[in-house]
C-alpha cells in the first residue's frame, strides 16, 4: 500500500526554485507523477513566477536614487531624518514589489474556491499565459504551424486542431485572422483550474502578438461579451455553448475589438477546425 505523504506547500515552492536537497526533490517528483492535480497547480505557480520576473525583473537593474545612495554611501552616520527617509524609500520600493507579487500569486491560490464565478478567475490565467509566452523568441508555442509549403502548414494545423480537441474534449477551432493582418503562429496546451486549456498565438508583420485562451466553461458561467484589463494587457472574453474564449493583447482597444469580433463571428459559424482525411 502506498503510504507516501503529501509534501508541504513549502517543499513545492522550493522544488520550483530548485532549492530542495536531492532526496526531497525526488520525493516531490514521485508525488507529482501520481497526482496530476498538484502538478497542474505547480504549473500555474510557475506561470505566475515567470510573469512576475518578466514584469519586475528590470527593476533590479534600475539605478539607485541618488539621494538614497548618498545617504547610504557618503554618510557614515546619517542623521535621523536621512535614515528615516532611506528606510521609508526602501519600504515603499519593497512594498510595491511584494504587493504586486501578492496580487499575481494569491489570485490563483483561491481559484479552486471560486470556480463558478467565471471571468474573475480564468481571465487572470489568460493574462498570465499571455505575459509569459508572448515575449518568447525561440519557443513561443508548443506546436508551430509555419512551414515552407502550404501542404505542410495545413498538416500542422490539422495536427494542432486534433490534438487540442482531444485534450480539451471539445472542438477547437483555428480562427482565421489573416484578413486583419495576423497569421497563426501555433498553439500550446495549458493547465486550467479544473482541467486543460489551450492558447493559440497570432502575429502580424510588425511582430505584434495576440493570444486566444480557450477552455471548457463551468456550469452557469457568465456568457456576456466583456472587456477587461489585467496589468499591461487588455482582453475581450465571452462564453459560448461549450467553450470560453479570451482574446488577449496590448493593442489599442478598438483594434483588439475588431479581432475579437472576428473570432466571435467565426465561432458562431461552421467549425473552422480542419477535418482529418479518412485513412484508406
Amino acid at each position: 500500500m502506498n503510504t507516501m505523504q503529501r509534501p508541504p506547500d513549502e517543499h513545492f515552492s522550493a522544488w520550483l526554485d530548485g532549492e530542495l536537497a536531492p532526496a526531497e526533490r525526488e520525493a516531490v517528483d514521485a508525488w507529482l507523477r501520481d497526482h496530476p492535480e498538484d502538478a497542474a497547480r505547480l504549473q500555474l505557480w510557475a506561470a505566475d513566477r515567470d510573469a512576475l520576473r518578466a514584469r519586475f525583473g528590470p527593476v533590479v537593474d534600475e539605478p539607485v536614487p541618488e539621494a538614497l545612495r548618498d545617504a547610504v554611501l557618503q554618510r557614515p552616520r546619517p542623521s535621523f531624518e536621512w535614515a528615516r527617509a532611506a528606510m521609508a524609500a526602501g519600504l515603499l520600493i519593497g512594498g510595491a514589489l511584494v504587493g504586486a507579487a501578492v496580487a499575481w500569486q494569491v489570485k490563483p491560490a483561491g481559484e479552486a474556491l471560486a470556480q463558478g464565478r467565471g471571468g474573475s478567475t480564468w481571465t487572470h490565467r489568460a493574462a498570465v499565459a499571455h505575459a509569459v509566452y508572448v515575449p518568447e523568441v525561440r519557443h513561443p508555442v508548443e506546436v508551430a504551424v509555419a512551414s515552407p509549403s502550404a501542404d505542410e502548414q495545413r498538416a500542422q494545423e490539422e495536427h494542432l486542431a486534433r490534438w487540442l480537441t482531444k485534450r480539451l474534449d471539445m472542438p477547437v477551432r483555428l480562427f482565421d485572422l489573416r484578413p486583419h493582418g495576423f497569421e497563426l503562429v501555433g498553439g500550446r496546451l495549458l493547465p486550467d483550474a479544473t482541467g486543460p486549456s489551450a492558447q493559440l498565438m497570432y502575429q502580424n508583420s510588425a511582430g505584434q502578438r495576440v493570444t486566444l485562451y480557450l477552455r471548457r466553461p463551468e456550469a452557469g458561467a457568465d456568457t456576456a461579451f466583456q472587456f477587461r484589463r489585467e496589468g499591461d494587457v487588455s482582453m475581450f472574453f465571452w462564453t459560448e455553448a461549450g467553450f470560453g474564449c479570451a482574446l488577449v493583447g496590448t493593442l489599442p482597444r478598438e483594434r483588439l475589438l475588431t479581432l475579437a469580433e472576428s473570432v466571435y463571428k467565426q465561432s458562431e459559424e461552421a467549425p473552422l477546425m480542419p477535418q482529418a482525411k479518412p485513412v484508406s
